[in-house]
């Protein structure tokens, strides 16, 4: 009787370690399940972005070739066109003064043309031409900036040029919406050498920390919406930092805002994609750090650290 309750007994135990290693087993197996479904997740989100970035510069190329053929043409023809505006207005001023001299016909048309007034307006609507041409010029050259499509190693670059390429392209959201004042820029720029980095990467990651920014301020119905972009060097880092003025983000929320897929916007508003990849292209691309910053009712700071060779 003393054997089979021993005998009973280790079964008992050998059962108990079995489930025991079995519960070991599982457990790890679904860790490592998890870890590949994230990396996998991940995987996924920079494919798609990559996809999107490749796309978006292929048709920021075409576009910019597109505009800047007629736009030079048309710079280089502004000067003839104000010079022979100049001959014109020179020889009708001419006329006006030699009437005596002029049939009638040629009085007459004299008399129906404020040649005073296009005389001093005619410069202004060249000037004003020549501006239009050069800020198309300098889009042109913003765009091919931004997406740097030649570029796939590391270069020194300006990281302002970056900064105020980005805003440019985000232009139209700036702007006053009607229901929404203007957002506000605060441009307050540190000396900064240049910096070797994937510019292209790195604009998409300031890019999308400003539309979460824009997305903060036009829920959040602020009076006076604003964002503020500093810059400076701490020890062995170029620091960027954006900050906006809405309403905050929850705790709960910032502590999973780098998540792939994770949003809070409503659907069709956001993938859940823009902060994790930011956070891949600053950390893991650069070597980096990306952190935020945020109290309810004050706004919030995203703060990217790139390190750099003084």
């Amino acid at each position: 009787l003393a054997s089979i309750t021993t005998e009973a007994h280790q079964t008992q135990l050998s059962r108990q370690q079995l489930h025991q290693t079995l519960e070991k087993q599982v457990a790890s197996r679904t860790a490592e399940l998890q870890t590949t479904l994230q990396n996998l997740r991940q995987t996924q989100s920079q494919l798609i972005q990559s996809e999107k970035m490749a796309g978006l510069g292929q048709m920021v190329a075409g576009v910019a070739h597109e505009i800047n053929n007629p736009t030079t043409f048309i710079a280089g023809n502004l000067e003839h066109v104000e010079e022979y505006a100049q001959d014109l207005l020179a020889f009708a001023q001419l006329c006006e003064r030699e009437q005596l001299n002029l049939s009638p016909q040629l009085v007459e048309k004299l008399q129906a043309v404020d040649l005073e007034y296009v005389a001093d307006d005619l410069p202004k609507v060249l000037n004003s031409m020549r501006l239009g041409s050069d800020r198309i010029t300098s889009i042109v050259l913003g765009l091919r900036n931004f997406s740097r499509l030649d570029e796939a190693t590391q270069k020194p670059v300006d990281l302002h040029e970056g900064i105020d390429n980005t805003l440019m392209i985000l232009n139209h959201r700036l702007v006053d919406q009607g229901d929404r004042p203007a957002i506000e820029i605060h441009q307050q720029y540190g000396q900064l050498p240049l910096v070797a980095c994937f510019a292209n990467q790195l604009n998409q990651a300031i890019m999308n920390i400003l539309t979460n920014a824009i997305d903060a301020l036009e829920d959040g119905q602020v009076e006076r919406p604003a964002i503020t972009i500093q810059t400076e060097i701490q020890a062995d880092y170029v620091v960027i930092r954006i900050a906006d003025n809405a309403g905050g983000i929850e705790p709960a929320v910032q502590s999973r805002m780098f998540e792939p897929f994770f949003t809070t916007k409503a659907v069709g508003r956001g993938t859940g994609l823009g902060l994790s990849i930011s956070y891949q292209i600053v950390v893991e691309r650069h070597k980096g750090r990306l952190s935020c910053q945020s109290r309810i009712g004050q706004g919030t700071k995203f703060v990217i650290e790139i390190p750099y060779q003084p």
